[in-house]
């Protein structure tokens, strides 16, 4: 039985290449972006399987337009993927409050409007998936990118909880954690800070952290999302990317060693210095 996707962002990077893959096994894909006549070759290749919307995610009136006019075309949704969004490279310093509120508006408020408007859809229905694009910045903060890491954390917070709030409906919920790989969110796509020479030294110490890290095929993503949707329980979170569970083994293992190390002081913080750790 083919499923009915709703991807946003699909002019480029993983949003393009799901919404082939959806397409390519036979599914229906209503591809929003902010200029449709990127989807054109789309349309030519699968016809009328594309349903193309024009789609800003920080319009939430032009979000609710596009979720009813999705379903109402298709008569359902099945596959909700949340990937609009992009990069703030900056030095938290650095960065100004209006990049910093843009962020948070395409990051995570974007994904608020898309997934408050087909949530009546899918509890209606009493089915449904909910695949919410994060990044391994939202489990891991990198220098010069702390305001872009605060909203993908922001995300997974909001998509935890959602996870619990929608279960008894039948409404799934998955967090993809992509690795670094070769689509443009680093690009033409990406918004930077003004460079203040003051980090100057921490810039290239990031640089050259990247310089050693070789970014993935962003084509290999495909079957590991379908997969994903196609799991009778899947999972709340997965990473997309080699090193991943190690690099988070050791992030869990260093916040638990400070955590017991200040544990007296924690809870001489609730007034019982005597309390131990169970």
């Amino acid at each position: 039985m083919s499923r009915i996707w709703f991807i946003t962002g699909t002019s480029r990077g993983f949003g393009r290449i799901w919404a082939e893959a959806a397409l390519g096994r036979g599914d229906k894909v209503a591809a929003t972006a902010r200029n449709i006549a990127t989807l054109a070759d789309l349309v030519d290749r699968y016809g009328d399987r594309v349903l193309p919307i024009p789609l800003d995610v920080i319009d939430r009136p032009a979000v609710e337009l596009a979720v009813k006019t999705a379903h109402d075309h298709c008569g359902r949704l099945d596959v909700v993927v949340n990937n609009a969004g992009y990069g703030l490279f900056g030095m938290t310093e650095e960065v100004t409050e209006q990049q910093a509120r843009d962020q948070f508006e395409t990051n995570v408020f974007g994904v608020l409007w898309v997934t408050q408007a087909v949530l009546p859809y899918l509890r209606e229905q009493g089915s449904g998936h909910v695949i919410q694009v994060s990044s391994i910045g939202g489990l891991h903060a990198f220098p010069g990118l702390g305001i872009y890491n605060a909203s993908k954390w922001a995300l997974e917070a909001m998509s935890q909880a959602l996870a619990a709030e929608v279960a008894g409906f039948g409404v799934k919920v998955t967090i993809v954690e992509p690795a670094g790989y070769a689509t443009d969110w680093g690009g033409s796509s990406a918004v930077r800070s003004d460079p203040m020479s003051a980090y100057e030294p921490v810039r290239e110490a990031v640089a050259a952290f990247w310089r050693d890290t070789t970014p993935g095929d962003p084509l290999v993503t495909a079957p590991a999302l379908l997969d994903v949707v196609d799991a009778e329980e899947p999972p709340l979170r997965i990473f997309h990317g080699a090193g991943l569970l190690s690099m988070m083994r050791i992030e869990y293992a260093q916040r638990i060693a400070v955590w017991e190390d200040w544990t007296h002081i924690s809870q001489a913080a609730m007034g019982n210095p005597s309390a131990t750790v169970g």
